[in-house]
Order: structure tokens, then sequence, then C-alpha cells
């Protein structure tokens, strides 16, 4: 079963393989890894080609999961029903990794937090969608830090996961695949806060940019600033 799950990951990576801001910055004859933060996520998408684009890579990044999720369900669920749900949360792990380390740009990707969120729409319970909505508007709002607000969402997805587990409302998931879920769960969230440390040193050092919500984004204007 080793070589299953490899599989369904290996499926996924090629799926999160798909950069959807650097794609459209190419549409538009630019590298967005050469401006504002460097990182092909939605948060600079959104600050160096406006809000089209933000919304475009966010919906783009959000998807990659669910394909890959579709996939998976679609070649194993009849073989392995027991364990389906979890091969599927090995593939949207995959996209994750593939979002975040993408072969041919370097394994210079994104930051995971849409691919994250796509990951837990499809697995999440309402409570959980609904407050992790809450959570990262209200902080992101409150203090205009996007990575702050995404770093609590990471934070707070883990823990409601953890909850509602143990609470027994993954129906799907017994033991000891619900606890190699919550590893899955664990490693990805783990990432992609490893990925936010240098947001996290500035937002220590009082430097981290703040999201404006009046730009338009120009990528001329939004020449690689943060470092």
């Amino acid at each position: 079963m080793m070589i299953v799950r490899l599989i369904c990951v290996l499926i996924g990576y090629v799926c999160g393989l798909f950069q959807t801001s650097y794609i459209l910055g190419r549409l538009s004859n630019i590298d967005i890894r050469n401006y504002g933060s460097g990182n092909a996520g939605t948060t600079n998408a959104l600050r160096t080609m406006g809000k089209k684009a933000g919304v475009l890579t966010l919906l783009g990044d959000l998807l990659k999961p669910m394909v890959a999720y579709l996939i998976v369900w679609l070649l194993f669920h009849a073989r392995y029903p027991d364990m389906s749900k979890l091969l599927c949360m090995y593939s949207c792990a995959g996209a994750v990794l593939g979002h975040i380390f993408p072969i041919y740009l370097g394994f210079h990707g994104g930051k995971g937090i849409a691919t994250i969120a796509g990951l837990g729409i499809i697995f999440g319970y309402w409570p959980i969608i609904l407050s992790g909505v809450i959570l990262f508007v209200a902080v992101t709002a409150i203090t205009r830090y996007v990575s702050l607000g995404s770093i609590c969402l990471m934070l707070m997805f883990l823990i409601e996961v953890l909850i509602f587990g143990q609470m027994g409302l993954f129906t799907n998931l017994k033991p000891p695949y619900l606890y190699e879920w919550y590893g899955i769960v664990a490693v990805v969230v783990c990432i992609s806060i490893f990925k936010h440390r240098a947001n996290i040193q500035r937002l220590l050092n009082h430097t981290e940019n703040k999201l404006s919500f009046s730009g338009q984004g120009s990528a001329k204007a939004q020449q690689k600033k943060e470092q």
C-alpha cells in the first residue's frame, strides 16, 4: 500500500504544478518571482498584477487539490473503499507540495495557503470552514498583514482538525487511518508556516508590508523588495 500512497502523492504533485500566478504573469510578459515578494502566490499576484489576477490566482490554487482529489477518488475508491479518503488526502498533500516546490521553477513556488484552504474545503466541516474564513478576514482586516492572517489560519486549521477528529466527526476515517490523516495535515501546515519564516521575522521587526485595499497592482511599480 505504500506504493499506492506514493502514486497518490505524485498525482497531486502534478496537479500542484499548475502555478496560476506564474502563468498569469507570463501572459503579461512578466515573471512574478522577480516582483514584489518574489512569491508565486495569491498575495503577490494581487499586489503585483491587481485584483483580477489575485482572484484568478486564488481560484486556481484552490482548485488544484480538488482536481487531485477527484482523480484519486475515481482511480481508487472502488478498490480501496475503507481508505479512499486517506488516499485522497495524500493526493491533496501532493498538490500542496507541487504548489510550494514546483520542479520546473527550481522548487520555488507559493507558500501553500490557498492550496491548503482548498484541501480544507474538500475535507472540512462547515464549522472549520466558516471559523477559518472569519479568523483570516478578521486578522487581516485588523492588522492588514496577510501573512499573519495566513499563519493564524493554518494553526487554527490544524487544531480544529485534531479536535473534530477526536470528537468523531470524520466518520469516513477510522484509526489508524485517522492518525495518519492527522500527520499529513500537520506536515503540510508546518511546511507552509516554515515558508513564512521571512514574514515572521519581518513581523517581529515591524517591517512586514501591509495589504493595501486601494492599490490596483503594477508590476512596473512592484520591483522585488521583500527578501
